[in-house]
Order: C-alpha cells, then structure tokens, then sequence
C-alpha cells in the first residue's frame, strides 16, 4: 500500500509519477476504478465539450443556475494558478485539504485487492474531483471535458444534457486533422434519448449523424435556438420559450452570445429537472465571471488578459480588440505551446501588435521564446514586412508583462495571450493593475 500521502502537492506529485506505459486507450480503466468507488451523481449532470468556449458555457450555466437557488458543483481545466481552481462548489474554489481524502479513496479503488490499474494524470485527478462533487449534495453538476470526449474521463459520466460548443482544429495529434474526426470526438458525450445541444452554427456534418445515429435529442443553432441582437441588448428564441430585451453578458466578446445561446437551450432542454426564472438568466448572465477570457483589467495602460491558444479563438480575441477602440501602441506578451499552429495564430493579430514580448512557459510543451520570435518574423517577412514591429525575449510571463509596463504610456494597452501558461503566469501574485510611468514625467 501507499505511505500516506498529507498534501494536494504530495498528491498531485504522486500522479505525476504514475505515467503509465503503452497504456491502452479507452475508458474501460477509468470505468472500472469508477465503479470500485461506486461513483454516481444523484443531480442532473451537463458535459460541456468543444474546441473553444468551454470555460466561459460552463461559468454561464454555473451562474444562472445559482441565481435560480440551486448548489452547483463545476469541473474545468487546466488552471490558471492553482490546482483546486479546476472545481468550484456553490461558486466557491474547494479547498486543497478538502480534496485529499478523494485522493486517497481514487488510489485506494486503483490498487484494490493488488489488482492495481494504471490511470494518466488527468484521469486519477478527474475521478477525485468527480468525486468529491458526487459528495457535496448538489443540485446540478457541470463538467467541462478535458480534450475530445469520447476517451475523455469525464466521459465515465452519463450527461443529462451534452453541450457541444465551436469546434475548430486543435490538438490533431490525439483527436484527427480535420473538423470533421475532431467533430466525432466531441460527439462522444451525446447519450441516446438524451438532449445535446449544438452551439457550432457551422457543426460538422459528423456531429449531426452522430446524434442522429444514437437517437439523441438534437438542438441545434438556427434551427432548434438562435438569437438577435442591437448594440443595446439582445433576445433568445428556442424551442417554446423565448427571451426578449437581455443585457450582454458580462464575459466581454461577441463570441459569447453563442455560448449563452447554448446555455439557454440547455437550461430549456432540462426545464422539467431544474427550471429557472427569466430574473435568474437576466442576473447570472449579468453577474458571470470567469479570469482569462477576454479579461480586461482597468488601469494605466490598459491590460488584456485571454487564454487564446489557437487559431479560432485568436481570431475571436482579435476581433475583440478590434472592437476596444482606439490605443497609440499595442504591447503583446505571448507564450504558447509548440503542437500548436503558430504561423496563423501570429498572423492573425499580428496588424494589431506594435510590440512583442515573447516568453519562455514553465512546461516541456511550451514553445521557447527564441522560436516564437523566428515564427514572427517568418509572418512578418511573408507579409513583406511593411510595419517596424519590435520584440524581445524574456524567461517567464511576469518579466514580459514588466518589460511591457516599462515600455508602455498610460494611455496604451498590454495583451497576454497563448496559453493558460501564459495568463497563469501574470496571475500568479493576484490580479495585476498597471501604473505605467506617466508621460512628461
């Protein structure tokens, strides 16, 4: 048996160190130490998962449900600073000490009777939280998938209601190079009988048959929910109901409104388990919170904070930014991984940038910042080059963002983006606000 383990960071370690070998792939591992745990929720579960807006669907649906009463427990990853950031119960992060003891009943249930079963990572830390929240006496549960979600540990869960968000190409390696495979992937979570809420308004086409195929219970954008919207508010339509006059919700970007679209189908496709009153959509929507998603922080310059980490979801950011208005220089710090497709991510924002400080992360995966900086200027030499954009190198987020505060005049703006590595890195002492050096001084 295991000598006890005292601390989430004496756990987290031990995790670490399993890495299994050649392990085979599918959740029938996962299944059966889920089993031996006798793992179950007693509350309606949403599995939201997708290549973008995972995060922000799952904060939406946690505030909304707490403004109609109910206790929710929610499951995200990665996390920005803190590991138990990855579960909030009743909108509080749990504690580190709180989830030990579900440690140690996942390690208890993988080594049962010597008969021990190799779990990755991800999946002893999921089954912990997991089980933690089948403990916390919740009213609704969300769970956020990891990656794909046919093999994803999540998975080991049957949803009430599936929500697939945008799917874009990401993480190739594990889920197919094209929308399409990836679509399949994602489709995984559906359940025969079961609704499944399709916010892609351009889902691929293996989605679709998927859901048909089992015989789930299909809403999709533009056909089953959509919404409309002027520069004041906007308004919801689905199945039977409908919501007129809302205010934006407060996660910054137009992306969001086909996030809450999604949640307000899939709170109207489990109105009999857990209905919810247009007030509590009006003030969850307008009270949600989330750090990292277009997270704009006031103060002298201005800073951005987005985990933006691929294609899709850059060219989301920049759209936001396009839309902020007027700033005489744009400071970008950026570190990102090296799976991921660069040349069109800098590409992209890259007319918006006047100054890049790129930045070595703390993970094996990362992209060093001497590569970023040869990728940029590959973008920049493909579009001849016509702007004299500066960069410069820095070892961790937290030099970046203050080379950029030293270089920047109160009236400019600072973005971070790339990677959870990346925002993490400048959140690690709090929530930054920035006195830049006035100018004249």
């Amino acid at each position: 048996m295991h000598t006890k383990i005292h601390t989430l960071e004496g756990w987290l370690r031990h995790c670490e160190q399993l890495h299994p070998r050649n392990i085979e792939m599918g959740l029938d591992r996962v299944r059966e130490v889920a089993r031996r745990m006798v793992l179950r929720f007693d509350c309606p579960v949403i599995t939201v998962a997708g290549t973008n807006g995972k995060g922000s669907t799952c904060a939406m649906l946690e505030a909304v449900a707490q403004q109609a009463g109910y206790r929710t427990g929610v499951y995200t990853s990665p996390h920005l600073v803190h590991f138990e950031e990855r579960c909030r119960v009743h909108g509080e992060i749990v504690n580190a000490s709180d989830l030990i003891a579900h440690f140690e009943a996942v390690e208890s249930a993988r080594v049962q009777n010597g008969n021990e079963i190799s779990l990755t990572y991800f999946e002893f830390t999921t089954l912990a939280i997991l089980r933690l929240m089948s403990h916390a006496r919740l009213d609704l549960a969300i769970l956020e998938v990891g990656l794909g979600g046919r093999l994803d540990a999540t998975n080991v869960i049957d949803a009430d209601c599936a929500i697939i968000t945008s799917i874009d190409i990401d993480h190739t390696e594990f889920l197919g190079p094209d929308r399409e495979s990836i679509g399949r992937e994602k489709a995984g979570i559906m359940r025969t009988g079961r609704p499944v809420i399709v916010g892609d308004p351009m889902a691929p086409q293996s989605v679709i048959d998927h859901a048909l195929e089992i015989g789930a219970d299909l809403w999709r954008f533009g056909k089953d929910f959509n919404f409309s919207g002027d520069k004041q508010q906007w308004s919801w339509a689905g199945r039977g109901r409908r919501y007129a006059g809302l205010a934006y919700p407060s996660l910054r970007g137009a992306n969001q409104l086909i996030n809450a679209s999604g949640v307000l189908a899939a709170l109207e496709a489990l109105r009999e388990r857990i209905p919810v009153t247009a007030q509590a959509v009006r003030n969850g929507l307008a009270l949600v919170e989330l750090p990292g998603r277009f997270q704009i922080v006031p103060g002298q310059p201005t800073l951005v904070l987005d985990v933006a980490h691929n294609p899709h979801s850059v060219a989301a950011l920049t759209a936001n930014l396009d839309a902020m208005g007027f700033f005489p220089t744009t400071h970008a710090v950026f570190g990102a991984m090296a799976d991921k497709d660069l040349g069109p991510m800098l590409a992209k924002v890259g007319p918006l940038v006047d100054r890049w400080y790129f930045t070595n992360l703390p993970t094996p995966r990362a992209e060093t910042a001497a590569v970023l900086q040869q990728k940029w200027n590959a973008v920049q030499m493909v579009a001849g080059g016509r702007r004299d954009v500066t960069s410069s190198l820095h070892a961790d987020p937290m030099e970046a963002l203050e080379a950029a505060v030293a270089a920047a005049d109160p009236a400019d703006r600072i973005v971070v983006f790339g990677s959870f590595y990346t925002v993490g890195g400048v959140l690690i002492n709090g929530t930054p606000r920035l006195h830049a050096k006035h100018l004249g001084q």
